[in-house]
């Protein structure tokens, strides 16, 4: 999948010059936590989040440290720190040049971003111009989706046993040659034994994940053994 089948195309926006009390209030009526800033020519220029906003003059909440440290920190840092604090328009707080994917970026690449840079939303670009955003939420929506459309059909357990075996032979961590899969009218049961209590949990995923599964039942026995583990 990519980032066109799951993101949102109508996107709220604001711009670089809007006041933040309006952006705030923007992203409290659309309930949204953070909002693509665009320029006159529909590009991404920034990112407003509802962090950009926990420390603000108005709450009392700006950081507020001993003048030694402060020499220690220098005038670059304490600057920017005062105009995101006393900043009146969106240009001030936001997150400029924000990263971005367009529409054929693999979901696969756009968790890879989130999880590596933290970020809980991506806005979506084509020519430089905003086309969509891809959350957190639109990913979770995409799962709910796909995990309704997979419902269990019949299947013979023969063909289920099959379809176990058949998915922990593909894994380097499952321990193959120790375990048994038996099926009686949709319902597993998961015998052998384990060198990692870990295993557990992924053979068991393995089972209910296959189409037709009605119940897995967990006969598994763990023998640690004298091997140092990761």
């Amino acid at each position: 999948m990519k980032a066109s089948d799951v993101m949102t195309r109508r996107v709220v926006t604001v711009g670089p010059d809007t006041p933040i009390q309006t952006a705030i209030r923007v992203m409290l009526q659309h309930k949204v936590s953070g909002l693509p800033v665009v320029d006159a020519d529909g590009a991404v220029v920034g990112v407003v989040t509802e962090g950009d906003f926990l420390r603000r003059v108005e709450t009392g909440t700006q950081r507020q440290r001993m003048r030694w440290l402060e020499f220690l920190i220098g005038p670059g840092r304490m600057a920017a720190e005062y105009a995101d604090t006393h900043g009146r328009k969106v240009a001030d707080v936001m997150t400029p040049e924000p990263q971005t994917v367009t529409e054929n970026t693999s979901l696969t690449h756009i968790v890879e971003v989130m999880e590596r840079k933290r970020i809980k939303r991506l806005p979506v670009v084509r020519d430089g111009k905003l086309v969509g955003i891809v959350s957190r939420a639109n990913l979770l929506h995409a799962v709910a989706d796909l995990s309704a459309q997979a419902a269990a059909p019949t299947a013979s357990d023969s063909s289920i046993r099959d379809q176990i075996m058949a998915e922990l032979s593909r894994e380097t961590w499952a321990p193959v040659a120790m375990v048994n899969v038996t099926v009686r009218d949709g319902i597993v049961d998961l015998w052998g034994t384990l060198i990692d209590e870990r295993q557990r949990r992924a053979v068991c995923v393995a089972a209910e994940n296959v189409p037709g599964v009605k119940a897995v039942r967990d006969h598994l026995v763990w023998e640690p053994t004298t091997s140092i583990g990761v």
